[in-house]
């Protein structure tokens, strides 16, 4: 325990590190690094699969075509590439018959495009053993050719030869011996003709029109030439291409190829080979496109270069960190491009705030004549008014708030805030807000363009009627400043120190008098003409502490301070010391008496209005009230699990305001005890869930503590602590277990009433990422980060549970998955941004064919990638910048939760690129997930590092607004 604590006083006193934007930048490249490794094992794991695929893909569609015509074989030899495509492959002496004339012969080829024109290329014959390839093809003489050719002449096919309506016969000279060896080296060659990206529906059609051919070759199909019946030669016809062409009959259709120009009478047995592979051919290519032309429809379909998305026929394809993903149009939309996109027909308004920011920061609880204690986390200052259990905002801030101060009128409040950085990386400027605690109106800004990193502490005037603001930053030399607040004029600034600063106040007797406290040092600044002057206090025969934490000033005017070795000092002036400083030396302070508080640290103290002193410890949680000359009158110990005392506020000179290094708002008296009236999670949460019928929700995160909350009455039901970090969760349907997945791949079940945990289980290796019941309650489904979801049969009202099957097939880990409306389909995405859909009902099968899953109803919608939500990314975003989404269960909106601190709300379904949406701020760190109350009444939104729970009322839009519309740029009852 006494390690622990010193820990803790430890990390508590250097609050207010040295170089944040150091660590900043450090987590900033970290998780870029960590993105970047994750992207690149997803992707070599993908590339893996897809060669899996087509491995299995390349023998049936050998097959089919084969199937159609066994000639068809020889046809694909004669193509090198499809539409530059192709992998590299051999060039038999078969495949060049075009080249192996005289030089004199020319070979026209004719542009993709289609156009008329030609042009003719010198032929060459090379040696078989050359291999093209898609970066350095071969080209006969390419030399002498411009560039613009070059790409033309990639693909030499049959095909590249045909134009439509052009007679064709085949007059090449061959060998039976060819043909046969042509036959044999049909599987070689075949993996370097077909395009890499040949997807399942291509088989498919290709089995359809292997069907619709059979059927036609038993009816109206012309009749095929035999050896009895061989089709004569005709003359040489000239060809529209430049070279010589003839024609051969087949029913009403003509096909057209290239010559050569010198060739041989066949023997009988050579033409009747060679008439049976110009007929079936000829069959092949016009009742089924070409691979070539199947590639570019694949590649047409991606859109054009450099766009995120692109659409053809029933799909549109978006792009994410360059890597396409196909999403299928439903049936019951006819035309995806006059879909209509609008703002969803409700808002949000910030009803509630869960939390207090006690962990790593000082003197910010307060209380206000109205009744009300102010405090903030995240970017909200809240004024909870204790009696009536009611919350106000004020939510002018831009980032995280980092201090308080409170001006001597007791109505206007003083907040600072730190500097953050925006959606783009760039840093925002830190400011200081005075504001009215009545109205919640802004009554100045300052500092803005002058502030470095983040503002540290803030202190009003007292003498004066609270005229001048002291203000010390976060840069390098801790820059201490004296503003005119209401002029906003700055008096005085001057370097403080380059250790961290933990306090500063004013005198309270004189203005001109500042004091600040921090690491190892106490100063005494005198503000005089524009100038600022700094004494040091001397420590003297008494141990320097590591830092000085607090400070009041006593009612005689004495200075008091409390520090890390647990000491209260009192410090005062005394005379010059010309012996040991020379002559010339001025009054110094020193410590006047030195007071043994607490054991560890002293966090806090307070003055009361009789001349009392409090004063809050950190390793013994005690509070001590001090008579006036510091001698212990009462003492009073807070629980151990609310943690260390933070801060002290006097509620009415008995009644005490306390708050802790946990996160906590205490409220009671030294005979009575504490009792928390604010309770918020102190680490990174996670896992979101809310409850099917009432208005309850869990909570989980890093500090290992499952919160169970009544949205209803806005209080912490029941906590307990799980044995690792929890970072997912869901309910069952019948809302009498909850199940929380942990970061050790454990996943636990507990039930609501008892608090117990019923059910215990492993499921991998690695943490788990989410959970989620079937509608029915009858299955849960597993997803973890070894890229499995594990189904589970769930019996005996949830209490029970049976591994039922494994889906595999994802290529990453799993970040989201939801059931269908019928409980036997699961559709699932995953960290390199695959969707895929599972057919659980029948064994956890992989649906290889997505198009078939385009009209599936699903019970819920928390999948980030999908049709339905696609037009909540915006253009160029990267694959994180959505961390969750929830589809409200009227199925009318969406809610979004962002890694910028917004929240969105969406119309749904939201398919379009550019929606228009609702933007709300609040959270001080990425928006980690989102989920709707049972009743659509309420958002819930979780911060990450702020620790925060955010509210959000649904109330009706009213009036049409800007389609971005954001909540801290007017008041909330503006619609937010």
């Amino acid at each position: 325990m006494d390690g622990s604590t010193n820990s803790l006083d430890d990390v508590s006193a250097e609050s207010s590190t040295e170089y944040p934007d150091k660590l900043s930048t450090m987590e900033v490249r970290l998780q870029a690094q960590e993105d970047e490794i994750t992207l690149l094992k997803s992707s070599l794991a993908d590339a893996l699969r897809r060669l899996r695929l087509h491995d299995q893909q390349i023998p049936l569609l050998k097959q089919q075509l084969i199937a159609v015509n066994p000639a068809a074989a020889r046809v694909l030899n004669q193509s090198c590439y499809v539409d530059g495509f192709s992998k590299p492959c051999r060039l038999s002496t078969s495949s060049l018959d075009g080249f192996n004339h005289t030089p004199n012969s020319l070979i026209s080829n004719t542009a993709e495009n289609g156009e008329g024109g030609a042009k003719t290329i010198p032929s060459h014959k090379p040696s078989t053993s050359e291999r093209c390839t898609q970066t350095d093809p071969w080209i006969p003489n390419h030399e002498s050719f411009p560039l613009a050719l070059t790409r033309r002449v990639q693909s030499l096919s049959l095909e590249d030869a045909l134009l439509e309506g052009t007679p064709f016969t085949d007059e090449i000279q061959t060998k039976e011996e060819d043909a046969d060896e042509d036959e044999g080296k049909k599987d070689q060659t075949w993996s370097s003709i077909v395009e890499d990206t040949i997807q399942p529906t291509t088989i498919r059609t290709l089995q359809q029109q292997h069907s619709k051919s059979s059927e036609d070759s038993q009816g109206s199909c012309p009749q095929t030439p035999t050896s009895s019946s061989p089709a004569p030669p005709k003359e040489p016809t000239s060809s529209p291409h430049g070279g010589p062409l003839s024609p051969i009959q087949e029913g009403e259709k003509t096909l057209a190829r290239r010559n050569s120009e010198k060739w041989k009478e066949p023997q009988d047995k050579t033409k009747q080979r060679l008439s049976k592979k110009a007929a079936s051919s000829t069959n092949l290519l016009t009742r089924s496109p070409s691979l070539e032309s199947r590639a570019k429809d694949l590649i047409a379909s991606a859109g054009s270069q450099g766009s995120r998305r692109g659409t053809q026929n029933q799909s549109i394809k978006m792009f994410i960190r360059g890597r396409p993903i196909t999403m299928y149009i439903p049936s019951n939309i006819q035309n995806y491009e006059e879909l209509k996109m609008d703002l969803p027909s409700q808002k949000l308004d910030l009803d509630w705030v869960y939390g207090y920011r006690g962990r790593d920061c000082r003197a910010n609880l307060y209380l206000l004549p109205s009744g009300e204690a102010v405090y903030f986390i995240a970017c909200v200052v809240v004024l909870y008014h204790i009696s009536n259990q009611k919350q106000r905002h004020y939510r002018k801030h831009t980032d995280c708030v980092r201090c308080l101060a409170i001006h001597p009128d007791k109505v206007r409040v003083a907040s600072g805030q730190t500097a953050g950085v925006d959606k783009d990386g760039k840093p925002l400027q830190p400011f200081v807000h005075i504001w009215d605690s009545k109205t919640l109106v802004t009554l100045q800004q300052i500092g803005l363009g002058i502030f470095e990193r983040g503002v540290g502490a803030i202190a009003f005037s007292n003498s004066d009627g609270g005229t001048f603001l002291c203000v010390i930053d976060d840069s390098n030399e801790h820059m201490l400043s004296v503003w005119d607040w209401n002029k906003n004029i700055k008096q005085a600034e001057v370097k403080s120190t380059n250790e961290a600063v933990l306090a500063v106040d004013f005198s309270p007797t004189d203005t001109n008098n500042i004091i600040s406290c921090g690491k190892s040092h106490v100063y005494f600044w005198t503000m005089s003409a524009g100038t600022m002057t700094k004494k040091q206090g001397i420590f003297g025969k008494y141990k320097k502490p590591k830092f000085v934490l607090c400070f009041v000033f006593s009612l005689t005017g004495d200075v008091l301070t409390g520090d890390s070795e647990g000491n209260i000092l009192t410090w005062g002036k005394s005379a010059a010391d010309i012996k040991t400083l020379g002559k010339g030396a001025k009054e110094t302070f020193q410590i006047m008496k030195q007071t043994r508080a607490h054991e560890g640290s002293v966090f806090t103290m307070c003055i009361l209005q009789g001349g009392a002193i409090l004063s809050g410890g950190g390793k013994d949680r005690k509070i001590i009230r001090w008579s006036a000359d510091l001698a212990p009158e009462r003492e009073c110990e807070i629980p151990e699990k609310f943690g260390a005392v933070r801060t002290i506020a006097d509620l009415d000179g008995e009644e005490l305001l306390v708050g802790t290094t946990r996160n906590a708002i205490l409220r009671g008296t030294f005979s009575d005890g504490f009792v928390a009236i604010v309770q918020g999670h102190v680490d990174e949460m996670w896992g979101l869930a809310t409850h099917p019928t009432q208005n309850i929700f869990v909570t989980c995160g890093n500090d290992r503590q499952l919160c169970v909350w009544n949205a209803e009455d806005h209080r912490l039901d029941w906590c307990t602590t799980l044995e690792d970090s929890g970072l997912c969760a869901d309910f069952c349907p019948n809302g009498a277990v909850v199940s929380v997945g942990l970061s050790t791949a454990r996943w636990v079940v507990l039930d609501l009433q008892t608090k117990e945990v019923v059910a215990d289980l492993i499921d991998g290796n690695e943490q788990l990422s989410v959970m989620r019941y079937s509608p029915d309650g009858s299955f849960l489904a597993v997803g973890s980060h070894d890229n499995f979801i594990y189904i589970y049969s769930v019996t005996e009202g949830g209490r029970r549970y049976t591994r039922f099957g494994k889906c595999t097939g994802h290529s990453s880990f799993i970040t989201h998955l939801d059931w269908s409306k019928d409980g036997k389909f699961i559709m699932s995405n995953s960290g390199d941004y695959e969707i895929l859909y599972w057919d659980v009902a029948s064994g956890c099968k992989l649906l290889r064919n997505r198009f078939e899953s385009k009209d599936r109803e699903w019970a819920s919608y928390t999948c980030v990638l999908g049709f339905h939500v696609m037009g909540v990314w915006l253009e160029g975003s990267d694959g994180t910048d959505i961390n969750a989404l929830c589809r409200s269960h009227s199925e009318r909106m969406v809610a979004v939760a962002d890694d910028f601190c917004k929240v969105h709300l969406f119309q749904y379904p939201c398919p379009k690129p550019k929606a228009p949406s609702y933007k709300y701020e609040g959270h001080g760190s990425h928006v980690t997930n989102v989920r709707f109350t049972h009743n659509d009444s309420h958002l819930l939104s979780l911060g990450g590092k702020d620790t925060c729970i955010l509210q959000w009322r649904m109330k009706g839009a009213g009036t049409a607004e800007p389609k971005e519309h954001s909540a801290a740029a007017s008041p909330p009852e503006n619609g937010t």
